[in-house]
C-alpha cells in the first residue's frame, strides 16, 4: 500500500509543477522583452533625439567650464534667450549706435584672420548667434561675400533662423564659422559638435570668449580657460589663441577641422 500511495502522489504533482512552470514563464515575459529591447534595438541618429538627451555632463564637471543652474527645461532656456533677442530697446541699439560702432571692429578682426590665412575672401562663412548681422556685414566689407548669420530670431537678409544647438545646415557646408556667443550655450558639447559637423574638412572656427571676466546675466555657462574648448573640439586642432578686446570678450581662439583620411 505504501508504494502505491507514493506513486499516486507523484502522479498528482506533475500537473501542478507544469502549471507553476507556465506561470513563471508568463511572469518573466515582460523582463525578457525589456532586456531584448535594450540589447538589440538600433541606436537613433543624434539629429533625431532631444538635445537634452544628447548633452553630456563631461565638461560640466570641469572646474574651468561651469554650466549655470536655474533652467527648468530647454524651452525655459530658449525663452530666456528670446527675452534678450526680442527686446525692442536692445534691437534698436544693435541696428543704430552699435551697428556703426561694432562693424569696423569686427572688420579689423576678420582682416587680421585673413592675414593669418585663417579666412579667405572665397570662404563660405557663418556667424553663429549673429542677432542683426553686424559680423556678417563686417565679413562682406572685407570681401567675404558668401556670408550669413544665424540666430533664434531671423533678420533678413543677413541672418537666418536657427538654433546653434541644432544648426539648420547640411554637413560640411562652411569654410569658416565665427561666434562670440559661446557663453550662451546651455550644452557646450552640442554647440561645438554642430560647428564641427557643418564645417568642411580643413575649415576654421573662431570663437571670442571671456576668460578673465564673467559674461552677462543671459549667459548659460562660464569659461575659465582654453583647455575645455580644446577638449570639446574632438575633430579639430587648436591653431591660434590671442588676447582681444571684443566688447566684453577677451580671448580669440581658433580651431581647424581635421581633413578626411
Amino acid at each position: 500500500m505504501s508504494n502505491m500511495h507514493v506513486g499516486m502522489n507523484v502522479t498528482l504533482t506533475k500537473p501542478f509543477i507544469l502549471r507553476c512552470f507556465i506561470i513563471s514563464l508568463f511572469l518573466s515575459l515582460p523582463f525578457f522583452l525589456f532586456l531584448f529591447r535594450h540589447l538589440f534595438s538600433p541606436q537613433q541618429h543624434h539629429r533625431h533625439v532631444s538635445i537634452a538627451a544628447t548633452a553630456t555632463t563631461t565638461n560640466n564637471n570641469n572646474s574651468n567650464l561651469r554650466i549655470r543652474p536655474g533652467y527648468s527645461s530647454y524651452d525655459a532656456y530658449i525663452q530666456r534667450q528670446l527675452n534678450k533677442t526680442l527686446n525692442p530697446r536692445l534691437r534698436k541699439i544693435w541696428t543704430t549706435r552699435d551697428w556703426n560702432r561694432k562693424i569696423p571692429v569686427f572688420a579689423r578682426f576678420f582682416e587680421e584672420l585673413k592675414e593669418k590665412k585663417l579666412l579667405d575672401k572665397n570662404s563660405k562663412a557663418l556667424c553663429i548667434g549673429a542677432r542683426v548681422g553686424q559680423e556678417v556685414e563686417a565679413l562682406r566689407r572685407v570681401g567675404v561675400w558668401d556670408s550669413v548669420g544665424m540666430d533664434l530670431v531671423p533678420y533678413p537678409p543677413l541672418v537666418v533662423k536657427g538654433d546653434f544647438h541644432n544648426q539648420p545646415f547640411e554637413n560640411g557646408t562652411f569654410d569658416f564659422e565665427f561666434s562670440n556667443v559661446f557663453d550662451h550655450a546651455l550644452y557646450p558639447e552640442r554647440f561645438v559638435a554642430e560647428i564641427e559637423r557643418t564645417l568642411k574638412p580643413n575649415g576654421v572656427c573662431v570663437l571670442h570668449v571671456a576668460l578673465s571676466r564673467r559674461a552677462d546675466k543671459f549667459s548659460a555657462n562660464d569659461l575659465y580657460s582654453v583647455e575645455p574648448l580644446v577638449a570639446l573640439f574632438k575633430n579639430s586642432a587648436l591653431v591660434h589663441v590671442r588676447d582681444v578686446d571684443g566688447f566684453g570678450l577677451d580671448t580669440e581662439v581658433a580651431f581647424r577641422k581635421n581633413t578626411l583620411r
